[in-house]
């Protein structure tokens, strides 16, 4: 008999269940982190505790960091990102299913997409400079390159990964090249190419730091560098918590974007 356990069988939580059970876990690492800075534990200039943080929230709300309001440092990241990953997702999806598609245009492209992709994208902010200057340009296209290069790739393994006797189905019923693809192939791409998107979009907000090391004077990422500068270790962990936070929204965004036009997405074949 075999030992393997079959954990589709096995029963799961409930969303009530779940929702429970993670904000217990919250809870518990909220208070474990607030006694070790009312017990002095940690030294709070180290690790401050969250009621600090929580202060710091509210004095910059008032008065803003460096006569910049909170609101406007999230909201010009926001935008920022919001922009770099809208632009990632039109030309890199077409781009990588043309790559799946194509073994000519994978041959061209994939040399340069699998050198550029694992680059550190620090490193390339000195030639942004020299290309798009300091201002908005430089910042988009390290948000853009860091996303866009990992959506191509995500979205030409979807391509490739598409059953080939589903296409020669449809091919045989009398579909056309444009049938295959709208029918066949995207359909069945899609999923991925939403998981990747999702992977793409959480490298792409990762970079907003580096990009906004580029002589900037707002957003998130340029806060935390600067108050790391003075050693405001409460605003920086203010900030990390609202770039963790602002991530974790952008992908339920997703997650609801593809409950919606790809409902079949984890159903069996």
């Amino acid at each position: 008999m075999s030992n393997t356990v079959n954990t589709r069988s096995q029963p799961g939580l409930s969303t009530t269940q779940r929702v429970a059970v993670s904000t217990g876990a919250v809870a518990l690492v909220l208070g474990v982190w607030q006694l070790s800075g009312t017990l002095k534990w940690i030294d709070p200039l180290l690790l401050p505790p969250p009621t600090e943080i929580f202060q710091t929230t509210v004095d910059i709300l008032a008065d803003g960091y460096r006569q910049v309001s909170l609101w406007q440092h999230i909201w010009v990241s926001v935008l920022r990102a919001t922009v770099a990953f809208a632009a990632a997702i039109a030309t890199g999806i077409p781009l990588g299913l043309a790559m799946g598609l194509s073994q000519p245009v994978s041959a061209v492209l994939e040399p340069f997409v699998q050198f550029l992709r694992p680059l550190p994208k620090i490193a390339l902010i000195p030639l942004t400079v020299v290309w798009f200057g300091i201002d908005e340009g430089s910042k988009f296209f390290l948000i853009y390159i860091s996303c866009f290069l990992s959506v191509v790739v995500s979205a030409a393994a979807a391509a490739v990964g598409v059953s080939k006797n589903r296409i020669r189905a449809a091919q045989t019923l009398g579909a056309n090249r444009y049938q295959v693809f709208t029918r066949v192939v995207l359909p069945n791409a899609l999923p991925e190419i939403f998981t990747g998107v999702r992977l793409s979009i959480g490298i792409g907000w990762t970079s907003l730091i580096a990009a906004e090391m580029v002589a900037a004077n707002s957003g998130l990422g340029w806060m935390v560098i600067n108050a790391g500068t003075y050693l405001r270790t409460d605003v920086v962990m203010l900030g990390i918590l609202l770039l963790g936070g602002i991530g974790y929204l952008f992908d339920l965004a997703l997650v609801l974007l593809q409950r919606t036009f790809v409902p079949w997405a984890g159903r069996d074949a």
